[in-house]
């Protein structure tokens, strides 16, 4: 009767403190407690106008203060939420929210919180719903004593940089439907405690370091609608066994990782599936046909794998009748693209790029009236190119053996086709690295929103039609470079603002240049170089303050060259294998300021397609690409390295001095001033391109010795002084010893080449060396390969070119037009 007594006593003492902890008074006092943890300091840059939680304060209910809900009976705190509210503070381990004993819901999403999660969090037993996502500068591990809170249905600490493993004691949240951990720094494998949760119906963990093998656990998820693991390092687990009992998933994306697997044999049994996206692994087998009798699924991207054999879809009787993204990019797939393609009316997005598929365009593809986005781009696929593709948005062809437009595009014949409507939608057309004949198609001319045109690397000759003029408003690259085009360039440019990139290199156009390229204001790369053009030189085009690069190399330019142009952002200058002429004055190179400056000096590393499968579904690319011979072997480059900073102005007939002001353009890669007519004596300012890589002075009439503070140019790889009138000794330095005996030849006063000489190969040595031979020597040309990029989502690039190799040797490979050395892809 005693115990019992006591019994009774002590959960009487016990009621009464919870209910003096659920007081309302106490409710609010917490409640300020928790504001006053986190000071405003108004001097704080970031910080809002006004302080945060500025209507907490005692002359209202505390209930009905932002962000807070209470129990309608005992106003008892049950829902703190709080978005986008400034805390800038860490949650202290003694936190006041520890009092607010009912909280249900503890949402503090992007609050700028910093510091880690306290462990006492675990105390708050009556949880249910847990958002602690997007604060950036919340670190550490995610604490154990998570999975203390039974009653927790909702985890969400994504957006944050937590650190460490998951806790194998969140798999004690039996109740748990969604755990979202994606965008933090985790690393390791899946608790296998993790299969115990199967009320999941949501897991995102995207974006971490996570790595090893799915746990086959996972199979139990049977209510799982969304599994999204892409981004991280995954690279096990049994994919058929996991993915076929996931019947309920409507979203998975196990992208961009490492999985090395099959795909289940059949997926039939995903009835709810609408995305499905795998792409970016090291996937193995043939196209699973089973995924298109899903009758809701929406994306199937598969690209980037190593899955193989013909595409076939199968000959099933359903089929996925809603399907609008095809992505079977950089596989193995050959064979022709299936007619049966049609199959799928709703289709939106087809990329097929990167693989062997033979053949024409299928014939039925015309039925597919949704396309907006074709790329089969890099295949084995010939024939026309047929005419309803004009109504896309985005048209990737190049890489191909097509030969020809549809006929009654380029004649006109169909006049629905020819129809200005027809086109209004087409924004880019790439149809580069064909085999396309004759001349230019006239439809081009009905694309008023055409942005991006790619006709380069083809066999297209005539001439460029007056009537682009028509959408050149939208243009922002045309690329033409490597044809048969003759005729003069049209005066096509009045209203051609948009323009960032014009590249008609390595043609047969001639005459002069169209004045109208100066209303070009955002021009940053012009390339004339190899064609027949004869004009004086454009100095007019200094106005356009954006542009970077412009090639007039190997043309009919002719006369001397103003001394007071300014070229604001120029980067790169060549005006090779012209008939200019006269002298250039001493401060020539005085008002170069891009050239002599650090600012943008960045480096650039460009992937070989574009980063994500978003960016794919509207983004626009461009790539430059270089067929370089790379010791004896006809090598192809497609990524752009870095920017470099070079001038090249040899093959002219300049006479004078170099300019002393030269030593100005500090940030110089590359200096090639070889075969003119150029006196006097080296100017010793060139010591002061300290990142100088090379220097090209041969074939003119230099006289005096080579200065000696050129030997401390410590990244110089190529240096020719050959065939002047040099004399005196050879500065001794490591990079003047490496060079060739042939860069300095031909000047009977030079002296000190023992060393150089002794070990190279001398010009009358024909044994087989990985030196060149004399006749290779004399068509060295002197060009770094550089590189240049362009705007956000776009890519522009260019190449002059060169390798070298030092060891105790240098190779210089050159731009020689259809001899030895580099063959450049325009």
């Amino acid at each position: 009767m005693k115990i019992r007594s006591q019994s009774f006593f002590f959960i009487f003492f016990i009621s009464i403190i919870f209910n003096i902890l659920a007081s309302p008074t106490l409710q609010r006092d917490a409640l300020l407690e928790f504001k006053n943890e986190f000071p405003f300091d108004a001097s704080d840059p970031y910080a809002p106008s006004e302080p945060p939680l500025s209507s907490w304060n005692t002359s209202s209910d505390h209930c009905s203060w932002n962000g807070v809900t209470c129990d309608a009976n005992s106003s008892e705190v049950i829902s703190l939420v709080l978005e986008y509210t400034y805390l800038n503070g860490s949650l202290k381990a003694n936190t006041s929210l520890l009092k607010l004993q009912h909280l249900q819901n503890l949402t503090l999403y992007s609050c700028d919180l910093i510091g880690e999660i306290p462990f006492s969090l675990g105390n708050l037993s009556h949880l249910k719903h847990l958002n602690i996502s997007d604060n950036n500068g919340l670190t550490g591990e995610i604490p154990s004593s998570i999975g203390n809170l039974s009653y927790l249905s909702f985890l969400d600490l994504s957006h944050n940089d937590l650190v460490g493993k998951i806790p194998s004691s969140l798999g004690n949240l039996s109740r748990l439907t969604v755990l979202d951990l994606s965008d933090n720094r985790l690393i390791g494998e899946f608790p296998s405690s993790i299969g115990n949760l199967n009320q999941l119906t949501i897991i995102s963990c995207y974006s971490n370091k996570l790595n090893g093998t799915l746990p086959s656990s996972f199979s139990n998820f049977n209510k799982l609608s969304y599994l999204l693991l892409t981004g991280n390092k995954f690279s096990g687990g049994d994919l058929p066994l996991i993915l076929s009992n996931l019947t309920s998933l409507s979203y998975l994306d196990i992208s961009v990782n490492h999985f090395k697997s099959k795909l289940p044999s059949n997926m039939s049994g995903l009835h709810n599936l609408e995305v499905f996206r795998v792409n970016t692994n090291s996937l193995i087998g043939t196209f699973p046909t089973s995924l298109l009798t899903i009758p809701s699924l929406r994306e199937i991207s598969l690209s980037e794998n190593q899955l193989e054999g013909p595409l076939e879809f199968g000959n099933t009787s359903s089929s996925s009748s809603e399907l609008e993204v095809l992505d079977l990019a950089s596989n193995n797939f050959y064979g022709p693209i299936p007619e049966d393609i049609s199959r799928f009316p709703k289709l939106e997005f087809i990329d097929l790029s990167n693989n062997s598929f033979i053949g024409p365009i299928p014939r039925s593809m015309p039925q597919l009236v949704s396309l907006k986005y074709l790329d089969l781009s890099y295949n084995k696929l010939d024939g026309q190119v047929p005419s309803f593709l004009w109504r896309l948005h985005t048209l990737t062809l190049s890489h191909n053996s097509f030969s020809s437009f549809e006929e009654d595009v380029v004649n006109g014949s169909d006049p629905d086709l020819m129809s200005s409507n027809s086109f209004q939608g087409l924004s880019k057309v790439d149809i580069s690295s064909n085999s396309l004949q004759g001349s230019l198609p006239g439809w081009i001319c009905k694309c008023t929103s055409l942005s991006f045109l790619d006709l380069s690397n083809n066999l297209l000759s005539g001439s460029i039609p007056s009537c682009l003029v028509n959408c050149t408003a939208s243009l922002g690259y045309i690329l033409l470079r490597n044809n048969s085009l003759s005729g003069f360039l049209p005066d096509i440019f009045t209203n051609a603002t948009e323009l960032r990139s014009l590249d008609v290199s390595r043609n047969q156009l001639s005459g002069k240049l169209p004045k109208s390229l100066i209303n070009c204001t955002s021009m940053e790369y012009l390339n004339l170089k190899v064609n027949k053009f004869k004009d004086t030189f454009p100095s007019w085009l200094g106005s356009l303050g954006s542009l970077s690069v412009m090639f007039l190399g190997s043309n009919a330019f002719y006369g001397p060259i103003s001394s007071h142009f300014g070229f604001p952002s120029l980067r790169i200058i060549d005006i090779s294998h012209n008939n200019f002429n006269g002298t250039l004055p001493q401060d020539y190179f005085v008002n170069w300021p891009e050239m002599s400056s650090m600012v943008g000096n960045e480096y650039y590393e460009l992937s070989d397609g574009i980063d994500t499968f978003m960016s794919r579904m509207g983004g626009l690319s461009y790539e430059d690409s270089m067929d370089m011979m790379y010791k004896g072997v006809d090598t192809e480059f497609q990524q752009i390295l870095y920017v470099f900073k070079a001038i090249d102005f040899s093959g002219n007939k300049f006479t004078g001095r170099i300019p002393k002001s030269i030593g100005l353009l500090k940030e110089l890669r590359q200096v090639n001033f070889s075969r003119n007519e150029f006196t006097g004596s080296i100017p010793s300012s060139l010591a002061n391109i300290t990142n100088l890589e090379a220097l090209d002075l041969s074939h003119n009439k230099l006289s005096g010795n080579i200065p000696r503070d050129l030997a401390n140019l410590s990244f110089v790889s190529y240096l020719d002084f050959s065939h002047n009138l040099l004399q005196g000794p050879v500065p001794r330095s490591t990079q003047f010893q490496r060079q060739h005996c042939s860069s300095f030849e031909d000047n009977l006063g030079l002296y000190g080449l023992e060393d150089i000489c002794g070990r190279s190969q001398t010009p009358g040595d024909t044994q087989e060396s990985e030196e060149f031979s004399p006749e290779e020597s004399e068509e060295v040309l002197n060009w770094i390969a550089a590189g240049i990029a362009f705007g956000p989502g776009v890519f522009c690039g260019l190449v002059i070119g060169y390798i070298f190799f030092t060891s105790h040797k240098h190779q210089f490979f050159t731009e020689k037009f259809g001899r030895n050395g580099i063959k450049t892809v325009r």
